[in-house]
């Protein structure tokens, strides 16, 4: 066995998460000598760098980026497996680190975590909302919730819920502007675009529902944005046409907020993914939050 004891196992993650020695030893109540000829040690048995190191700071390795998660991973079992054994052995505990986009989290799934949160009393949540896609292993996050196709095979992903993205607009937009039956009428409306990783999406694509037939076409708008939430209020507020996922936009759609376009037309499927590092060390109360999530999508009815 290369690593001795946890100690070794929280300097690790000390390191990562804190960028030097000096916070990884108070973390761990050593003195830096202490703590850095720890990891000196480490290294050589492992026979491997971890760290690159500068006067200020120091930054992990591909080898210790990877050690790093395995530590992390390593000591939420270990604070698990004592719960599990311990005198309530059934109850969830710690932290689940969730991240979801802005849309998505504030409209939907904060009263669904409420609920998850009432239920177990024990589990504490760190959740980062953004529109930005994180790196699950890097950002060391327990889940992710995403939409759209995966394509980093690395990842285990659990499918929530079956979506698609659809035009929409507030009615008063429609009564200024009208009611566009086909896509190609997009074409000279205000149509509310996004922007990720600084690109942003113009092309809007669609699918008869009852034909199959596929189209895209090609939108402009005085509005763009890297916000989902605020691609729907504008939507709301009577700005413009949005194009997003019928999820986000449900509760507009059944308040009256906003009214579906293009009824014989559907969007581009967007499916609903929990995205988790590895499927070798799921923390009990992270299983059990995707298990909730699941059945809060499954409960959801149709949309008229």
């Amino acid at each position: 066995m290369k690593i001795e004891n946890t100690q070794e196992l929280r300097l690790i993650v000390a390191c990562v998460g804190g960028g030097n020695l000096s916070s990884a030893a108070r973390l761990l109540q050593v003195t830096p000598a202490a703590a850095s000829a720890m990891l000196q040690r480490l290294e050589a048995r492992i026979g491997a760098r971890l760290f690159e190191r500068s006067t200020r700071a120091m930054r992990p390795t591909p080898a210790g980026e990877v050690l790093g998660d395995y530590a992390r991973r390593a000591l939420e079992l270990l604070e698990e497996g004592t719960a599990q054994v311990g005198e309530d052995g059934r109850r969830l505990s710690g932290t689940i680190r969730l991240t979801g986009a802005s849309d998505l989290t504030r409209h939907v799934l904060l009263p669904w975590l409420d609920t998850f949160l009432e239920r177990h009393p024990g589990v504490e949540l760190n959740l980062s909302v953004s529109d930005m896609l994180q790196d699950v292993v890097k950002d060391q996050v327990d889940l992710a919730l995403r939409y759209g196709e995966l394509d980093d095979s690395r990842l285990v992903a659990r499918k929530l819920l079956d979506c698609r993205r659809l035009a929409c607009a507030s009615p008063a937009y429609v009564a200024r502007r009208g009611m566009p039956m086909e896509p190609a009428a997009l074409v000279g409306h205000d149509c509310i675009t996004f922007r990720m990783r600084n690109r942003r999406n113009t092309l809007w694509r669609f699918e008869h529902a009852s034909s199959g037939t596929a189209c895209e076409v090609r939108v402009e708008g005085r509005r763009q944005c890297d916000d989902g939430e605020i691609a729907r209020r504008w939507a709301v507020e009577g700005h413009g046409i949005a194009y997003k996922s019928e999820l986000d936009l449900r509760a507009d759609l059944l308040s009256g907020a906003l009214v579906r376009l293009l009824p014989d037309w559907q969007g581009e499927a967007i499916p609903l993914h929990a995205v988790l590092p590895s499927n070798r060390f799921i923390p009990a109360r992270v299983r059990a939050l995707v298990d909730h999530l699941a059945a809060c999508c499954e409960a959801l009815g149709p949309l008229p």
